[in-house]
């Protein structure tokens, strides 16, 4: 696999559209929903800052799976951004846009994706140096129609959009021109977790992830 760099992160975005976000209580839980990501064919993967010891989870799936990339996201504050390259991530996401903490994250060669709600807040993170906007909690902005509509007077920005994201509607925001989905909590329902049924988990995994890298656009 080619080393991320802020120069190859919308080739790689375009590549594989799918983000697999983890945001886990436990680092054993954590360490389940990435593999299930990576055997399902899923080679980004986020884990939240706020899950359970996320440096150390993200240290051991550098290791684990060096075929993935492995990034994170919620990072709030300038510690937490230090601490999250000290474990190695290969990029980052906030949920908001911070131009202190884009600059250090390039610095350090980092893509780090900015979160933004409105039209001013897209334009001001794309202005200030990111590669691509986190448009985020979509589904509190109508969804695709939301896409849709930004991208036309923004069609030069690319754009993730996150929380709300689902199996059944990822495909949609492809279409509708963004680069790429971060989806979280439809990847893994709680009853097949307590089920212990990990096998479809990676099945499910797979066929969204398939469906995503064959949308013509």
């Amino acid at each position: 696999m080619p080393l991320l760099s802020i120069n190859n992160w919308l080739s790689i975005l375009r590549r594989y559209r799918l983000i697999g976000v983890i945001r886990a209580n436990n680092s054993e839980l954590g360490r389940k929903k990435a593999h299930a990501l990576a055997k399902g064919g899923v080679r980004l993967i986020e884990i939240t800052w706020n899950s359970y010891q996320p440096d150390e989870l993200i240290a051991t799936l550098r290791k684990e799976l060096p075929h993935c990339y492995i990034g994170t996201g919620t990072i709030l504050s300038d510690d937490d951004l230090r601490r999250s390259i000290e474990a190695g991530v290969q990029f980052c996401f906030t949920p908001h846009c911070d131009l202190n903490l884009l600059n250090v994250a390039h610095s350090h060669n980092i893509p780090m994706i900015p979160g933004a709600f409105s039209p001013t807040e897209i334009i001001t993170a794309f202005k200030g140096g990111a590669k691509v906007v986190k448009v985020f909690p979509i589904s509190s902005l109508g969804g695709v129609n939301y896409i849709k509509n930004i991208r036309a007077p923004l069609p030069h920005i690319p754009l993730i959009p996150t929380g709300g994201v689902t199996i059944d509607n990822a495909s949609d925001y492809i279409k509708a021109g963004s680069i790429a989905v971060g989806l979280s909590t439809d990847l893994f329902p709680q009853k097949l977790i307590f089920d212990n049924n990990w096998d479809m988990i990676v099945e499910r995994i797979e066929q969204i992830q398939q469906l995503l890298v064959n949308i013509d656009h």
